[in-house]
C-alpha cells in the first residue's frame, strides 16, 4: 500500500465512510464491427432494449427523485430522432458503437459547455446512458465492488449509483463533478458521503480511502493515526446525531427560553409523507418550481390544487407557505424560460418570468386559490425588485379568486408576501410595506450581495452568508419587520447550518426554514445560545 496521501476537494454530501478503492469504467474491451450493417443494426436494437430493460426495472425499485432521474435517462434512450441518427451512421458503414457513440457525444457537447450548472450536470446523465448501451454493445461490465467501497473517477451517473449498494457504508470521490448534480442529490438524500472537484490523482499503489463529507478532505492510504483519528470524528458525529434527536419533538427555544420557530422548506407534497407534523412549526417554504419538471408537460391546475391540499391537510393549524413558480436561473424549464439569456441569474426568472407568462401564473393561482380553504396557506412570490410586481400579483390573485367564485368553485384568498433575495428589497424594504410577510432567502441574496455565483467553485470562499454586508441587510430587514409588524423569517440553506444559527438570532430572526432533515441538529443547537434580550 502506497503512503498517505491527503486530498482536497468540494463537500458535496456530508459524512465519513472508509473502505476500498474501486475505480469507476470498468473493463472495456475493443468490440469487433460484423462489417454487415443489418447485423450492426441488430446489435444496436439489443443493446438499446436491455439498457432500457434496465432502466425501467430500476425505476421500479427507487423512489420518486431516483425514478425521475432515470426516466430522464430512458427517455433520451427511446428518442426516435436520436436513433434514426445512430441508423443512418451504420446504414453508411460506421459500427454500430462508433455510431452510437458519435451521435450521442455530439448531443451531449451542447450540455457539457453550457453556462448553466443544470445542464452541465445532464451531460452526466446522458454520458451514462451512452456508456450502457456501449457496455451492452461490447460485452464489457461496469462493477461498482462490496459494499462499503469507496467509488473513485472522474463522475458517477445516477444510474449506476443507484445501482449500487450503501447499505454497508461506503463513499464516493470525483474528481470532476458538481455539488449540485443528481448524483450529489441522491447522495445527500441517502446519507452517502461525497466529495467532488478533486482534480488529478495519482491512484498508483492506493487500495483504500477515508473520506470527510463535511469537509471535503480525503486520504488515500491512510494510517493507523489518521484511521484512528477519522474514527473519533466518526464516533462524535454518530454521538451527536444521537444527542440531537432528543430535541426533534421539542419547540425551539434558546439558552435564555426566548422561542423560535422552526418550519420546514418542501419540493415536492410526498416528502412530508415521511415526516411528522408535531417536529416542526409548519412549512416556511414549498418550492414549486419542482413540480414543473423540465421536458414533463406542465402540472395543470388540478394537479397543481391536489399537491398544495395535501400540505395544507397535512399541516392542519399550522402554516403552510406556498412559492409561486421560481423558474429561471439555475432552474430552466423548457418552454417557459428565455434560451438565450447571456445570464440566467440576473435575467427572467422568478417573478419577473411569472408575471410574463400569465396563462401559467394564472392556473398556479387559482389552484392556491382554491386550496387556501384548507389550511393557513400563505403565497410568497420570489426574486421581487419593484413594488409593481406584489401589486400586479395581488391583481391577478383578485382576478382567480373572483373566476372560482363565478364558476362556484369553493376559494379563499391567500395573503401575499414576498421573498427578500434581491439587494435592492433588502436595503430598501419600506418600498414593500404591503406584502403580509418577508422570507429572506440567503441563498440568493448571499451571491447577489458577494456577486460571487453560489455554483462556482472558484469564488466558492467569497459566497458567504456570514459576510457582514450580508448578516447586516438580514438586520436591517429584521428590524423593519419588527417595527411594522410584518413577520420575517429566513428560508436559506443558512438556516440549516448551526454555525450561522447565533448571527441570524442576533440580527433579530425569530423563525427559520429549514431541511427537515436538520430539524433536530437546529432545535439542539439553539439551546446552546443565549442573545441576552
Amino acid at each position: 500500500m502506497g503512503e498517505p496521501v491527503e486530498i482536497k476537494g468540494q463537500p458535496a454530501s456530508g459524512g465519513i465512510a472508509s473502505g476500498p478503492l474501486i475505480v469507476l469504467g470498468g473493463h472495456r474491451q475493443k468490440r469487433i464491427s460484423s462489417g454487415d450493417p443489418k447485423i450492426e443494426l441488430s446489435d444496436l436494437h439489443k443493446a438499446l432494449a436491455a439498457a432500457a430493460i434496465d432502466l425501467a426495472a430500476l425505476i421500479s425499485r427507487v423512489d420518486k427523485d431516483g425514478g425521475e432521474i432515470l426516466a430522464f435517462q430512458l427517455a433520451f434512450l427511446e428518442d426516435d430522432t436520436l436513433k434514426s441518427a445512430v441508423e443512418a451512421l451504420i446504414m453508411g458503414g460506421s459500427a454500430a458503437d462508433e455510431a452510437w457513440r458519435k451521435v450521442v457525444d455530439d448531443e451531449t457537447g451542447g450540455y457539457e459547455t453550457a453556462d448553466d450548472e443544470y445542464f452541465r450536470g445532464r451531460a452526466a446523465d446522458i454520458r451514462e446512458v451512452r456508456d450502457r448501451v456501449l457496455r451492452y454493445l461490447d460485452g464489457s461490465s461496469e462493477a461498482t465492488g462490496a459494499p462499503g467501497a469507496i467509488l473513485i473517477g472522474e463522475e458517477l451517473g445516477p444510474t449506476l449509483f443507484l445501482e449500487t449498494d450503501w447499505s454497508g457504508g461506503g463513499g464516493v470521490l470525483l474528481t470532476a463533478g458538481s455539488s449540485s448534480s443528481h448524483v450529489a442529490m441522491l447522495a445527500r438524500a441517502r446519507g452517502v458521503p461525497m466529495i467532488v472537484g478533486l482534480g488529478n490523482i495519482n491512484l498508483n499503489g492506493h487500495r483504500e480511502a477515508i473520506i470527510d463529507g463535511e469537509t471535503g478532505i480525503a486520504v488515500l492510504s491512510p494510517s493507523r493515526a489518521e484511521r484512528q483519528r477519522f474514527g473519533a470524528k466518526l464516533q462524535e458525529l454518530n454521538d451527536r446525531t444521537i444527542r440531537e434527536a432528543e430535541f426533534r419533538y421539542r419547540q425551539g427555544m434558546t439558552g435564555d427560553g426566548e422561542r423560535i420557530e422552526v418550519m420546514i422548506n418542501v419540493a415536492s407534497a410526498d416528502e412530508v409523507d415521511h415526516i411528522d407534523i408535531s417536529t416542526c412549526d409548519g412549512i416556511g417554504l414549498m418550492r414549486t418550481e419542482f413540480l414543473f419538471r423540465d421536458g414533463a408537460p406542465l402540472p395543470d391546475e388540478e394537479q397543481q390544487y391536489q399537491a398544495y391540499r395535501k400540505l395544507l391537510l397535512w399541516a392542519g393549524n399550522k402554516p403552510v407557505t406556498i412559492r409561486t413558480l421560481d423558474a429561471g436561473g439555475d432552474k430552466p424549464i423548457g418552454g417557459i424560460t428565455p434560451e438565450s439569456e447571456r445570464n440566467p441569474f440576473l435575467g427572467k426568472r422568478g417573478i419577473r418570468l411569472t408575471l410574463a407568462q400569465p396563462k401559467i401564473f394564472m392556473s398556479q393561482l387559482r389552484a392556491l386559490a382554491r386550496a387556501a380553504v384548507h389550511g393557513r396557506l400563505k403565497v410568497m412570490i420570489p426574486m421581487v425588485t419593484v413594488p409593481a410586481e406584489i401589486a400586479e400579483t395581488a391583481r391577478l390573485v383578485d382576478m382567480a379568486v373572483r373566476e372560482l367564485d363565478a364558476e362556484g368553485i369553493a376559494n379563499a384568498r391567500p395573503p401575499i408576501g414576498i421573498m427578500v433575495e434581491v439587494p435592492a428589497a433588502a436595503i430598501a424594504p419600506e418600498l414593500f410595506a404591503e406584502a403580509a410577510f418577508f422570507s429572506i432567502g440567503s441563498n440568493d441574496l448571499t451571491q447577489y450581495v458577494t456577486a460571487a455565483a453560489r455554483d462556482e467553485a472558484s469564488v466558492a470562499a467569497l459566497n458567504d452568508p456570514a459576510h457582514p454586508a450580508v448578516l447586516k441587510l438580514i438586520a436591517a430587514v429584521a428590524e423593519f419587520g419588527r417595527k411594522r409588524s410584518i413577520p420575517v423569517s429566513l428560508c436559506g440553506d443558512m438556516a440549516s447550518e448551526p454555525c450561522y444559527l447565533e448571527a441570524l438570532l442576533t440580527a433579530g430572526i425569530k423563525s427559520l426554514s429549514v431541511a427537515p432533515s436538520a430539524i433536530a441538529r437546529v432545535k439542539a443547537a439553539l439551546t446552546a445560545i443565549r442573545i441576552g434580550r
